[in-house]
This record gives structure tokens, C-alpha cells and sequence, in this order.
């Protein structure tokens, strides 16, 4: 172990471990060169201040206001919930998950840390009705999160939690909501106009990089997370990954090996398996960050690639019996990254029972992280001994200096790889063409030309349409 409290172990994706589906050296050498330049070009794009993100780790400014903002404010409320979409809410999701009591939400507000927190990322309408029908909005602060001011799902949550407030509360509704947001943008202009307390999205930090800034930051220290040891944890990492060597450098590993097994062995598909219940939200997290950053139809050139892998979530080890079956037997398209803890906070053995009966007295007297392991290990052999590859990411155990070295690894790994393909991590125009789409269909001014090119599209021919009246 490192003092990240990270390792990585890919010894499972060699060539002389799992045959021809397996890396060489000879090859791994000749990426190695390409892994340098990608290293050199991102040092170089901070040097020049382009990645804002990348210096979040070092930046304690923030955390001190964040604190100051949430001190001011623990008293008057027992819950917060995050109005966001994509990068301004799964961040805060995946601390939540990895870093709080599985149950934080339902022990009583005596038994937890802090606030219940709750993150509307989505407008289905149940799940947005249903999470305001059960709080105490009198309670309740709202942390609307947009880095442009105007995403469309963002405003919808913020438009409605308002209307339900000032009915609740009255004159002081106001105090119950805070701004996290860009300075230019549509929610700017209302805080300034209600009065809201507003703090910055920092400038250059996209949304899937920003769980490290005030986006992830401010739920993390309401809900009761150590954010100081979480920068600890990134800060950490970032030292760790100084060199250009991939040997010396975790992420830049990582990168390079993703990339390789995209390249010389078709494995477009990268699972990313937790056996801990508390990262599977990580994994949902980082397929935002590898699906958008990587997911490019052109390169830097101009030229048509259509680069990228597609991340699937998977947890250990729920879906061994839902999913492996096909990553053993499937097409050779996978690599498998699992995400291993050496210790968790909790020992609970297995009772000894029914000594007569193997099936239940094997199991007895042992713990139940050894029976993950346990299952873990025989999902790794399973795999290997198939020739799929496979590698595992190892935590001492789920802190928040570990989280935050993970995190800010993956952050970085994306970038180097992003350089490796040749392509810009940091936009996302896929993204963008079906917010406009929505804009459009929404009535919003200034999209008439977007409209009007939708309602010329040719409706549903009825012979390729089967079954009810559903949805017409």
C-alpha cells in the first residue's frame, strides 16, 4: 500500500495469467511511450491553468466557507436535499453512499451526524413528488446545484421546491435555499434578485469533475463527512501520480491499460464491480465520467472515430448471479476492474447452527467479509481461468482519505486517457444536442428554429409500432 491507500493489481490481464486475451510486456512497453506524452500533455494544460479540477486538492479556501455557511444553519434544519442532474448530483450520491452510515436517512435525527441528504437527480415526477411529500419542509434545505444556471431538470426541481416552501414557511422561505452555481447564468440572477446565499462553481470545472469542489463538497460537510481528510485523501493521489512512468503511477497504469485492451483486444465494455456495498454508487459515478469524457465521435483532428468505452456498473456480490454469467461466457469484449477493500468498519460473524448440515455448518464461526472476499476471489478465478481479463483495485478500507484518492485517481485517469485517444475529455456536444432538443420541445424562446425542425420529422408509421395505445 501507498499512503493513497490504493493499489492496483493487473496481473489477471497478462497475457502469461490468461492467454491470448492477455497484455504482453512487449506490449505494455510500446504504450508506455504513448502513457509519457499523455502524462507531459496534461501537466502541460495545468501548468497553463486549463484543469481547474485537478487542483481542487490543494484548494482549502472553500471548505473553510462551506463550513462557515453550514455552521450558521445546523440548528434550523433535519434534512438537505440537492436539486442537480449528472456531475451536480452523482457526486454527492457516491459520498453519501460510501462515506455515511448505510441507514443514514432513516436513523432518527439524535442518531446521525448530520442532516438526512437527499439528492433529486432525475424529474420523474413520482420520485420528485414523493421524497417532497415526506419532509418537514419547514426543516428542509434545498441546495439547487447548476454550474450553467440553467439546466432544465435543475430549474424544474428548484421551481417546484420553491412554490412548496413558500406555501410551508412564508416570509422566510427564502433561508431555506442555497445556490451553488456559475456567475453568469439564469440561477445567478435569481440569487442575486431573492437574496440567496450563493457560492461558486469554480471556473473550468466541468460537472463530472466536480465532486471535489463546492458540488460535492457542501452536501459531504452538512451530511457529516470528513471533506478535509477526503482533499487529504486526492491530495495524496495527485503526489502519488508525479511520475511519467506507468510503473510509478497508478492512473496513468489504468490508462493505459483501458486504452490498450480498447485497442489491441476489442474490449469496448469496461465493468467496474464493487464487492462493497458502500462504492456502488462510485461505479455509477464513474460511468458518467468515462461515458462522457471518452465517448467522442471525432478526434482533436477532426477525424470520425467514435472512440470510447461503454462503463457498466456491476456489485459484488449481487451480480454474480445476475450478470457474470455473461462476462464469463459472453462475447470477449469486457474487462472487468473489480474495487476490493482490505477492512471494513463492521465485523459480524456467521453463527454456528445446524452442525449437521453442510450446506450451513461450513459457513459458521466465519465472518461475513470473509465470505465477500471469498466470493469475490472465485468471481476473479472464474474469469481468469476463462481468459477474460481482469484487474482489482484495492482499498485499505472505505475512508474518506481512500474515497477521495479513488475518486481523484479515476478524475485523472480519464484525463491521461482522454490524451491516449486522442480526443477532448472535457466537452461533451452528444450532451449538449439533446439539451437543446429539450428546450426546444419545451417551448423555451429562442428554439422556434429547433421546433419547427422536430415537427417537420415524420410521425410513427403505424406497421413498425406494436402492442397498445400506450404513450400516443
Amino acid at each position: 500500500m501507498t499512503d493513497t491507500g490504493i493499489r492496483i493489481d493487473f496481473n489477471n490481464c497478462m497475457a502469461a495469467r490468461i492467454g491470448k486475451a492477455g497484455l504482453t510486456d512487449k506490449e505494455l512497453a510500446t504504450a508506455a511511450a504513448r502513457a509519457r506524452r499523455a502524462f507531459k500533455a496534461v501537466a502541460r494544460a495545468r501548468k497553463r491553468k486549463k484543469l481547474a479540477w485537478a487542483e481542487l486538492p490543494h484548494e482549502r479556501e472553500t471548505l473553510e466557507k462551506i463550513h462557515e455557511s453550514w455552521e450558521a444553519k445546523r440548528e434550523a434544519f433535519d434534512d438537505i436535499v440537492v436539486l442537480g442532474i449528472g456531475g451536480s448530483a452523482l457526486g454527492a450520491i457516491c459520498l453519501r453512499s460510501a462515506l455515511l452510515h448505510p441507514e443514514h436517512n432513516r436513523l432518527g435525527v439524535k442518531d446521525r451526524d448530520g442532516p438526512g441528504l437527499h439528492v433529486l437527480d432525475n424529474v420523474d415526477p413520482n420520485q420528485v413528488g414523493g421524497l417532497l411529500d415526506t419532509l418537514n419542509l419547514k426543516r428542509t434545505l434545498f441546495l439547487v446545484v447548476t454550474k450553467s444556471g440553467g439546466t432544465a431538470e435543475t430549474m424544474a426541481q428548484f421551481l417546484l421546491a420553491r412554490e412548496r416552501v413558500k406555501r410551508m414557511a412564508g416570509k422566510t422561505w427564502r433561508e431555506r435555499f442555497v445556490c451553488v452555481t456559475g456567475e453568469a447564468g439564469a440561477l445567478s440572477k435569481i440569487a442575486a434578485k431573492e437574496k440567496f446565499e450563493t457560492l461558486p462553481v469554480p471556473e473550468g470545472v466541468g460537472g463530472r469533475f466536480s465532486v471535489l469542489s463546492t458540488v460535492g463538497l457542501y452536501p459531504a460537510v452538512a451530511a457529516g463527512i470528513d471533506a478535509e481528510k477526503l482533499l487529504d485523501g486526492a491530495a495524496a493521489m495527485d503526489a502519488a501520480c508525479a511520475s511519467p512512468e506507468m510503473s510509478e503511477n497508478p492512473a496513468l497504469a489504468n490508462a493505459a491499460l483501458l486504452w490498450l485492451f480498447a485497442k489491441k483486444r476489442k474490449c469496448n465494455v469496461h465493468v467496474m464491480m464493487p464487492y462493497a456495498h458502500a462504492l456502488r454508487d462510485v461505479a455509477d459515478w464513474y460511468r458518467q465520467l468515462w461515458a462522457e469524457s471518452l465517448g467522442k465521435r471525432v478526434d482533436r483532428k477532426g477525424k470520425v472515430v467514435n472512440a470510447g468505452q461503454t462503463p457498466v456498473k456491476a456489485l459484488g456480490v449481487t451480480d454474480q448471479h445476475s450478470q457474470v454469467q455473461l462476462y464469463v461466457e459472453g462475447p470477449y469484449d469486457k474487462l472487468v476492474t473489480f474495487v476490493a477493500v482490505e477492512k471494513f468498519d463492521h465485523y459480524v460473524r456467521i453463527p454456528r447452527a445446524y452442525e449437521r448440515v453442510e450446506a450451513a455448518a461450513y459457513l459458521g464461526g466465519r465472518a461475513f467479509g470473509d465470505l465477500l472476499e471469498a466470493e469475490r476471489r472465485g468471481t476473479e478465478l472464474a474469469l481468469s481461468s476463462a481468459g477474460r481479463p481482469n484487474e482489482t483495485i484495492w482499498l485499505a478500507g472505505v475512508t474518506p482519505r481512500t474515497v477521495g484518492a479513488l475518486l481523484y485517481m479515476l478524475e485523472l485517469q480519464t484525463a491521461y486517457a482522454g490524451e491516449m485517444y486522442e480526443v477532448n475529455a472535457f466537452d461533451q456536444p452528444g450532451v449538449e444536442a439533446g439539451k437543446v432538443a429539450t428546450c426546444a420541445l419545451m417551448g423555451r424562446k429562442g428554439f422556434d428554429k429547433e421546433r419547427k425542425r422536430i415537427e417537420k420529422a415524420r410521425a410513427p408509421e403505424a406497421k413498425y409500432v406494436v402492442g397498445g395505445d400506450a404513450g400516443r
